[in-house]
């Protein structure tokens, strides 16, 4: 089967996000702000592109496009373009730009060099509200979660370059501490009821839907695991005994364990078999 022509058009999304990425570097290191202009020009057509390409590929598939992993990799990394564009209007950080996007080039170089998967499940299996809404939101919890981890790691920069004295350009284009630290905490608070109501309803479907059903699944400990360090995080910036740089430290440690459970603890799930 020969692909449409619009499906080679995540290779033209990969070349203008690159320049965009570059385009930011550039302005991160030299403070160019024409530079950091056409480098928003660019992501805005990713974004749009990216949206596009979405629409084809539900219009072609017939179903929304979450259900593998090759179609959550392009989901997650346009949920990063558009939460950081956001963030980007409410905040005026710019650096959150540069690196939320340098994680979903990452993600979208890691999609573009991967095969492209149809899901081996039978459609009686995919038609069904429960899956399709317990996988997006469990996508967008990893989006705010991953634009939670920029703010922190722009946290520790602030830090460091305060502690050091180091007056440098950079410095004067970051927010205060205190702004870092509260939109990362918003993001979290975002991120784990969205992560709470997946799992809800993935488990919910799993017991109607599959024959045979292990609560012991690496997947699902590992998606509560996630769970309770976010909630635990939350409860320590609530109850002021997790704050600060110790607080960015243990976020940015977090991440890590999305990563983790996002790509191997998946890999080793009987259970989230569609994405094998």
């Amino acid at each position: 089967m020969v692909d449409p022509l619009w499906m080679r058009l995540p290779e033209l999304v990969i070349v203008i996000y690159a320049l965009s990425i570059l385009l930011y570097f550039i302005d991160f290191v030299d403070h160019n702000r024409k530079a950091h202009s056409l480098a928003f020009r660019l992501l805005l057509i990713v974004w749009v592109l990216q949206t596009i390409f979405l629409f084809m590929y539900m219009l072609y598939t017939g179903r929304f496009p979450v259900l593998t992993l090759f179609e959550g990799l392009y989901f997650y990394t346009w949920v990063l373009i558009s939460i950081s564009l956001i963030l980007h209007h409410i905040f005026k950080v710019d650096f959150t730009l540069f690196f939320t996007n340098l994680i979903g080039f990452i993600f979208m170089a890691i999609h573009a060099f991967a095969p492209v998967q149809l899901s081996s499940v039978s459609a009686e299996q995919l038609i069904s509200e429960l899956m399709l809404i317990h996988i997006t939101m469990a996508i967008l919890s990893y989006g705010a979660f991953s634009v939670s981890f920029v703010f922190s790691s722009l946290y520790l920069l602030q830090f460091k370059l305060l502690k050091e004295k180091r007056w440098q350009k950079k410095l004067w284009r970051l927010p205060d501490l205190a702004k870092l630290e509260k939109a990362s905490f918003i993001l979290n608070a975002i991120g784990v009821p969205m992560l709470l109501l997946s799992l809800i309803l993935g488990l919910r479907w799993a017991i109607i839907k599959l024959p045979i059903f292990h609560w012991y699944d690496p997947k699902i400990i590992g998606s509560f695991l996630l769970l309770v360090i976010y909630g635990f995080l939350l409860y320590g910036h609530a109850k002021r005994f997790l704050f600060g740089r110790n607080l960015a430290l243990w976020n940015t440690v977090a991440f890590l364990f999305v990563l983790i459970n996002f790509f191997l603890i998946s890999s080793l799930s009987s259970f989230h078999f569609w994405y094998s």
